[in-house]
């Protein structure tokens, strides 16, 4: 019997937008209506990429922009060789929180790193694969940085200063529109998504967008259950 190749859908956004809780929020979504899943999470998601996890966003540690942006792309690699790969050959749904989008937005122009050099690592660490969708979330600063506060606790990356964030922000504001998608094939379709309102209000536009784009994997709109 031949298996149909899974998918990969990403969540994506600047600090504070709001991309893990929704894809919590999707988790539990699919969960409660049993259609299968796998998660993951990057940096890490592997032994390896757990430990490159702790040293990228351990407060107060230094390293160059080039070591950090291979660090990011060498979890990457192990993450699609070990869990993501494997899953997608047995037909299952892959959620991913960040990929290479994020890459391009902190790395590249967050960083200040030539792009075609950055494109070319990531192909390397992911053998070419590109995400079935990309749900990136956009909310305005002020909202983000109130979030950030609430939870507490910045990280190595979520404490590089404003010029830094202000930047990685544009940067994905620029992966929203669509003639910028079409120069950038290696990032596939992305559906942009308003993060401002409550958690609910979001989870439904998200929603919204995952049965239209992908109708055989996600249930129908009336059947998300707001938790």
């Amino acid at each position: 019997m031949t298996v149909t190749r899974g998918r990969l859908v990403v969540f994506e956004g600047p600090e504070g937008a709001g991309k893990t809780t929704q894809l919590r929020l999707v988790c539990d979504w699919l969960a409660a209506h049993q259609r299968p899943f796998t998660g993951v999470r990057e940096p890490g998601g592997t032994a390896l990429g757990n430990e490159i996890r702790r040293m990228l966003l351990e407060p107060g540690r230094e390293m160059n922009a080039r070591a950090e942006a291979l660090l990011f792309i060498a979890s990457r690699a192990e993450l699609i060789a070990e869990v993501v790969k494997p899953a997608l050959a047995r037909g299952e749904l892959v959620l991913a929180d960040r990929f290479f989008l994020s890459t391009y937005a902190y790395q590249v122009v967050g960083r200040g790193l030539p792009f075609e050099e950055v494109r070319a690592a990531n192909k390397l660490a992911t053998a070419g694969l590109v995400p079935d969708l990309t749900i990136l979330l956009t909310v305005p600063a002020a909202i983000r940085d109130a979030r950030i506060v609430a939870r507490g606790g910045a990280d190595r990356i979520e404490s590089a200063g404003d010029a830094f964030h202000a930047l990685v922000e544009r940067a994905f504001n620029d992966c929203a529109d669509l003639a910028w998608q079409g120069a950038h094939p290696e990032c596939g379709p992305i559906a942009s998504i308003d993060a401002g309102g409550s958690e609910n209000e979001v989870l439904d536009r998200v929603t919204s967008a995952l049965t239209a784009k992908l109708p055989d994997l996600f249930p129908a709109k009336g059947d998300v259950a707001h938790v």
